[in-house]
């Protein structure tokens, strides 16, 4: 029988594949505490030793399913039509789990929710995926879930537990990483900081938007994950989490919804880059019994 054996929410955002002087320089002499978070989640990787890495892909928007990257092994190099001016160059390499895919798929057509696997050499990549290959990524396998742009909340919570009761019936060993910021509202083009470390959180967006980041981070870290999604309509859509929250919310999905009770570890400081919050937050699953989400269009956030 397959477990999740741990999770995060990690941060894949752009200036974390600067180069070092450079981020020196966007932090006024200090590096972003994200770049030292990442050997801290590669150390929880090490512990708990993965066989493969879900990864919820908050750059890979789809329309009309969820779709599960069923693609055996993928190798090349990346250009961001984005930040093409640095984000380019960048060398990849690694497996994918077609089998952990078609079974996603085939729990999904079980439970009639809209979730595809897809596998096709082409298929473009993204940074969201790729950049945290590159800094967590050794030996595991990888799979890259999309965000579907035409859903509603509950669709997320479906998809996620899908994929969950995938891993449950295989003989894997995986880790969940929702790839994405918390509040993703950029700052203009023109904006001028207000503290001259680029990094510190108060260059997010607003107060607002950092204050509700750090009231999710607190439930989270209380492992509330029930008030999180009480409080879901009502707050955190309304800052924009990014990608909708698809990464957070699918992968709480494969925990068990409003039942998961795991609690968050943050393994970073929270961060500003271009006005959204960041953050890594490890959710150590290991002897926590997780409860299996309610299948099928009953599944609702709260």
């Amino acid at each position: 029988m397959g477990q999740i054996v741990g999770a995060a929410i990690v941060s894949h955002h752009p200036g974390l594949m600067q180069c070092e002087d450079y981020r020196l320089r966007q932090g006024n002499g200090a590096d972003s505490d994200l770049i030292s978070g990442f050997d801290r989640l590669r150390a929880e990787l090490d512990a708990v030793k993965p066989d493969v890495l879900v990864i919820f892909d908050t750059h890979w928007f789809t329309t009309g399913y969820h779709l599960v990257d069923a693609g055996k092994r993928y190798a090349g190099k990346y250009v961001s039509d984005e930040m093409p001016w640095y984000l380019y160059g960048l060398p990849y390499e690694y497996e994918g789990c077609p089998e952990l895919a078609r079974e996603a798929e085939r729990v999904a057509r079980e439970r009639k929710v809209e979730l595809r696997a897809v596998a096709d050499p082409d298929l473009g990549r993204h940074y969201a995926t790729l950049n945290v290959v590159s800094k967590l990524q050794r030996d595991e396998k990888v799979v890259s879930v999309s965000a579907c742009q035409n859903c509603s909340p509950h669709h997320y919570l479906e998809s996620g537990s899908a994929i969950g009761e995938a891993i449950r019936r295989s003989d894997l060993r995986v880790v969940l990483l929702a790839s994405g910021a918390l509040s993703h509202k950029f700052n203009p083009i023109d904006w001028k900081p207000r503290n001259p470390r680029i990094f510190h959180e108060s260059n997010v967006f607003s107060e607002a938007n950092a204050e509700s980041d750090k009231r999710a981070i607190d439930l989270l870290k209380e492992g509330r994950h029930d008030l999180v999604l009480e409080r879901w309509d009502i707050e955190y859509r309304k800052v924009f989490w990014e990608a909708f929250g698809s990464h957070y919310l699918q992968m709480v999905g494969a925990l068990g919804g409003a039942e998961c009770r795991v609690k968050g570890k943050p393994l970073s400081e929270y961060e500003n880059a271009r006005g959204t919050g960041n953050i890594h937050v490890w959710f150590d699953v290991v002897g926590h019994r997780l409860a299996a989400a309610p299948a099928g269009s009953e599944f609702r956030s709260p």
